[in-house]
């Protein structure tokens, strides 16, 4: 649990230069790949009647259960990322006029695209994301090949400005359900230290930094420390 509450040990001071993203070396071009594949192959009928029951359970105040997103993947294409709904009905419109009535509320929105207090999340849908369960569907995405079990947070097509030059860093690579962002106090970042992670796990990508950090997740999910 240490590694998860001093992240100093996984972090390494990269810049731009030293994470080029069109270094690849033969794990970056096949053996991920490889290791998402059976992965996946290992989880998935353990956790379809996870996700089964959960889908049930949020379709109970007559909405859907899943709830699919466009995010960018790897050199730009998007993509649904899907999770199990954790929000209200009428979720945007009800971001829309929070953002109007609570200056404060807005400008944490646009520095992180993230509310501490989102009004637009339900009961379930706080444990669901404190516990990282909402996330579980996004194995058909690593099935799919749209992402990877260890990468970048799926961002936004809006949000890659905020990478600035740093943008091929994220491109080059396929989004994450884990990466160094989960380990690190996921929402309790900067989106300056998010970039920074990104920069620094494609300078570091191998094997078994990858089994690491999917261990610490493990560590991270039981320590319910999602938002």
């Amino acid at each position: 649990m240490s590694d998860i509450t001093n992240f100093d040990n996984l972090r390494s001071p990269v810049g731009c230069e030293q994470a080029d993203p069109r270094r690849i070396g033969l794990y970056a071009m096949i053996g991920k790949r490889l290791l998402d594949i059976l992965l996946a192959l290992i989880l998935f009928p353990v956790l379809t009647p996870v996700i089964a029951l959960l889908w049930v359970i949020s379709r109970r105040d007559g909405g859907p259960g899943f709830f699919g997103h466009t995010r960018i993947g790897k050199d730009g294409t998007p993509f649904t990322c899907w999770k199990i709904r954790t929000m209200i009905h009428g979720a945007e419109d009800v971001l829309a006029e929070h953002l109007k009535t609570d200056a404060k509320a807005a400008q944490e929105w646009a520095r992180d695209r993230k509310l501490s207090r989102d009004p637009r999340i339900t009961g379930l849908g706080l444990f669901l994301r404190r516990s990282s369960l909402d996330e579980l569907p996004q194995i058909w995405n690593v099935l799919r090949g749209d992402m990877s079990f260890v990468g970048p947070r799926p961002i936004v097509r809006c949000e890659l400005r905020k990478y600035g030059s740093a943008a091929p860093i994220y491109l080059s690579q396929k989004p994450g359900i884990t990466g160094l962002w989960q380990v690190s106090g996921r929402n309790d970042v900067s989106y300056e230290d998010r970039v920074s992670f990104d920069i620094d796990y494609l300078a570091r990508r191998t094997f078994s930094f990858d089994i690491k950090l999917i261990l610490l997740t493990g560590l991270s999910v039981i320590a319910r420390t999602g938002r």
